[in-house]
């Protein structure tokens, strides 16, 4: 991982970003505008090897197509940090329809780790994710996390250094020819 200029959450609405957001920025959270527009994203800073780089929570988009404002700032969000560490947020219990959000920001070169939230939910739910072969298989540090009680967050914040941009070109691969 190169040194990013900021850290941007990204995923769907409700998926637990927030609450992600504010255990990663804790006391140093601000809420923001969208110049130009009412949509608010959360502005704080984070930690990473003793250097500080702000982290930003976008609002919730499904695609990187963008259907409505809100989505238009995730996408402007991105574009305007090319060299951001995007990290990308999946509903445990929805993996597949995160998954497809994950695949866009692989297409699109961000440095990337994946957080996989509500683990507790989906394990309740007898959801069996196999997180070291998504992790191979992506190329990117995939993490079990449980936002609302904390666990994994640290774990999640750890392996920020492992970022990596993968092509998507090398998933499709390694979707193709598993090892």
């Amino acid at each position: 991982m190169s040194d990013p200029s900021q850290v941007l959450l990204v995923g769907h609405p409700n998926v637990g970003k927030s609450v992600l957001f504010n255990r990663l920025a804790g006391a140093s959270a601000t809420e923001s505008n969208y110049p130009g527009t009412t949509v608010d994203y959360a502005e704080g800073e984070l930690v990473i090897d003793g250097d500080t780089v702000p982290i930003i929570d976008t609002p919730g988009t499904f695609s990187l197509d963008p259907r409505d404002r809100a989505e238009e700032v995730t996408v402007e969000l991105l574009e305007d940090a090319a060299d951001a560490l995007v990290v990308g947020v999946i509903d445990a219990t929805r993996f597949e329809r995160g998954l497809n959000l994950v695949l866009e920001l692989i297409e699109r070169g961000y440095e990337l780790v994946v957080a996989l939230n509500m683990w507790d939910q989906a394990r309740r739910k007898g959801i069996d994710i196999d997180v070291d072969r998504v992790e191979s298989l992506l190329g990117v540090p995939v993490v079990p996390t449980v936002a609302t009680e904390g666990r994994g967050v640290k774990t999640l914040q750890r392996r920020i250094d492992e970022a990596h941009a993968p092509s998507i070109e090398q998933v499709q691969t390694r979707v193709r020819n598993p090892s």
